[in-house]
């Protein structure tokens, strides 16, 4: 059933299924006009027969009784011989057309004995009939007393329409039509295909260049609103960073000088205090910054080595003096942007280490409707997550603790900077957990051939 969920097995169905009908009731038609043609015949030729037998009858009784075998031998083909008359009649009646036909004819002027369709009552054989065929026997009282014997065969049927090499043709015809659909079909999704593989790739790279405007109108309407959507996310984007850096920058001057002045300030707990809500002013603004650099796309793409890029981020985190171990290796290769993938993994380990202490990395490989995928599983020790709270955290500056403070909650942008990071490389980001303890942030990437 999920096959047939794609648009070009429903067109090729939809066309198949609609020629093969239309062939169908073609035939059925044909068929019944070509019944009817026979039945029509074969009325017309019975009629003709009938009235050629009851003229060739009155003839021959017309005839004196010495002359009429030369006559019989010279039309033996029409089946009649002169034959004593039956003393006993027996009761059967004509069963065929033509034997009903031609006694309705004669019965006004000629007595007419039917007797039984057996095979000794035939007076001939035609050769593509078998020797014991039934026919049927008429035997018609001329005026003088004598009978004359005449045989029936019954009409062949007619031969069927489908002839040995009609399966040929019809086989020949269905391969014919399957091939059209699928051409059909391959044609018009062509196009849809290639939008759709554009619209994967401008979450990978908002820069990339823009579709060339060809093919049907529709096809041309569509490429035309997908370039211009994506003109309008690129400058929308690109003002966005431009304002936050912006802000960031002019920000920087009275920050700094903030900080010089509270180093003036003589109560040491006032001073603390100040100094603790600047850094977390900076943090802010630091993290904001890169948020909107987590929608950007700037960076390029290249083959990355994973197993050595979370290696590094574990010894970097070690010589920090944090517990972080890299458990399993995959050997992978995936198509990433290394800084922006770094970020991402890097505040992945922070969570971890901040709410549970310590961080354990596996790296699983999978395969999920012919896409293989790399799974870079981060766990920790921490409390976890509340499952009706997980779709959350994700949500820009929200936090399940209430307090601000470097220590406890932060700023609320690490998942929302990684689930970004981990959408531009076509991947996803999920949590889960733990049975034991803990909760574990699975970032999942595809793994290109």
């Amino acid at each position: 059933m999920k096959r047939f969920d794609t648009v070009s097995v429903r067109i090729f169905s939809v066309l198949l299924l609609g020629i093969l009908c239309s062939a169908a009731l073609t035939w059925w038609l044909a068929f019944g006009e070509r019944q009817t043609s026979i039945s029509n015949e074969r009325n017309s030729y019975r009629t003709d027969r009938a009235k050629h037998a009851e003229q060739l009858i009155h003839a021959i009784d017309a005839l004196p009784a010495a002359n009429r075998d030369g006559l019989l031998k010279a039309i033996h083909r029409f089946g009649l011989k002169v034959v004593p008359v039956p003393t006993q009649v027996p009761a059967y009646e004509a069963s065929t057309p033509y034997g009903i036909a031609l006694s309705e004819r004669l019965s006004k002027s000629f007595k007419i004995i039917p007797l039984p369709p057996a095979p000794e009552n035939c007076l001939m054989r035609l050769d593509d009939r078998g020797p014991s065929e039934a026919c049927e026997a008429l035997i018609f009282v001329l005026s003088d007393g004598s009978g004359l014997h005449q045989t029936i065969f019954p009409a062949r049927p007619p031969s069927t329409p489908i002839q040995p090499e009609t399966y040929f043709y019809l086989a020949l015809f269905l391969a014919c039509i399957a091939a059209l659909a699928l051409f059909v079909s391959r044609m018009t999704i062509r196009p849809l295909q290639h939008l759709a593989q554009a619209a994967t790739d401008l979450g990978q790279d908002i820069n990339r260049p823009a579709l060339t405007e060809g093919g049907p109108k529709e096809i041309r309407q569509a490429v035309s609103a997908f370039n211009f959507m994506q003109l309008r996310i690129r400058d929308h984007i690109q003002q966005r960073t431009q304002m936050l850096a912006a802000i960031t920058h002019d920000l920087q001057t009275p920050l700094t000088r903030l900080r010089l002045r509270l180093e003036k300030v003589n109560d040491v707990e006032l001073h603390d205090k100040l100094v603790g809500d600047l850094s977390n002013m900076q943090l802010m603004v630091k993290e904001g910054l890169d948020l909107a650099r987590s929608m950007d796309s700037n960076e390029t793409l290249q083959a990355l080595d994973i197993d050595s890029l979370i290696d590094s981020l574990c010894s970097d985190a070690c010589d920090a003096g944090h517990e972080v171990s890299l458990v399993d290796k995959s050997g992978a290769t995936v198509m990433a942007r290394p800084q922006a993938l770094r970020r991402c993994i890097n505040n992945l380990l922070d969570n971890a280490i901040k709410y549970g202490n310590r961080a354990q990395i596996h790296l699983l490989q999978s395969n999920e409707l012919k896409q293989k995928w790399l799974h870079i599983c981060v766990r920790d020790n921490g409390p976890g997550i509340p499952a009706d709270q997980q779709h959350r955290v994700f949500e820009p500056f929200f936090r399940i603790e209430s307090s601000r403070s470097r220590e406890t909650g932060g700023t609320g942008l690490g998942l929302t900077i990684a689930l970004n990071i981990a959408r531009q490389h076509n991947g996803k980001l999920s949590l889960t957990n733990l049975d034991d303890g803990g909760l574990e942030v699975r970032l999942s990437l595809p793994i290109k051939r």
